[in-house]
């Protein structure tokens, strides 16, 4: 409960760090100031930039490209431009907070063909055995010690440790005793790390909501102003996430739903 009271008060300081900056950055770019304009923003990307070497590490893991074919400089490089060219175009701090998320979203997805949802994980969830589901850990576990995934670009290493709880999977009242028994039988690293590993094998598409909606604290609408779709896809997208999640924990650890 602590640690997501922490990480609930950085991406609100996030939102706070944005809504500073805005003004000053509308003055600059009035006054054509473009290196001060470049420092101020250059305060407000690192969150960004853990979004974006998120994205990076799913189409990774995926197979959507190559280790080496994107760095998250590639994108942050044209944000800079992006943001100078439209930031006299918002009528407030809001607007500009979910342009940010939206156009990255979009460089992103130009670079990530977005692929249709495949139902094979899905059934895969139902017949992995025990030692498959280690062998994944494991393999997981390897990545994220730097062999394979992006982690070294980030200065703050804490992305790594996103706390994804039970809380963020089981949200009904009926799924209480389901919470009790695994928070009494698995650690906190044991669960965050079934759970990243689990969103790794998602859909791009899929695991980006989840993020953005758990990680970023956005709305079912923020998120479909960000990604361009509606609302109910959104929503669709999260509970499809959900699902894939929970039927991992009830497949490993033969909970009974």
């Amino acid at each position: 409960m602590e640690d997501m009271v922490k990480y609930n008060k950085q991406h609100k300081e996030f939102r706070v760090i944005i809504a500073q900056a805005f003004p000053d950055l509308v003055q600059l770019k009035k006054e054509e100031d473009k290196k001060s304009f470049n420092e101020l923003v250059l305060k407000i990307l690192p969150e960004i930039n853990k979004y974006i070497v998120g994205r990076l590490n799913s189409a990774i893991k995926n197979g959507n490209f190559s280790k080496n074919k994107y760095k998250a400089d590639d994108f942050i490089d044209q944000l800079f431009i992006e943001i100078y060219d439209h930031i006299d175009m918002f009528e407030n701090q809001k607007d500009f907070y979910l342009w940010l998320f939206k156009k990255t979203n979009e460089l992103l997805e130009d670079a990530i063909e977005e692929e249709e949802f495949d139902n094979l994980f899905f059934k895969n969830i139902d017949i992995y055995t025990k030692p498959e589901w280690d062998e994944m850990e494991e393999n997981y576990t390897v990545d994220a010690g730097g062999d394979f995934l992006l982690i070294e670009e980030l200065d703050d290493m804490s992305y790594n440790h996103n706390d994804y709880t039970l809380n963020h999977v089981f949200i009904e009242n009926k799924e209480n005793k389901i919470v009790k028994r695994l928070d009494k039988e698995l650690s906190k690293e044991r669960i965050h790390t079934q759970i990243a590993m689990v969103l790794q094998q998602l859909p791009l598409a899929m695991s980006s909501v989840f993020e953005l909606f758990t990680n970023y604290k956005f709305t079912a609408e923020e998120i479909a102003e960000i990604r361009n779709s509606s609302v109910t896809e959104v929503e669709k997208l999260l509970e499809d996430a959900r699902k894939a999640l929970q039927l991992s924990f009830f497949n490993r650890y033969a909970i009974n739903k």
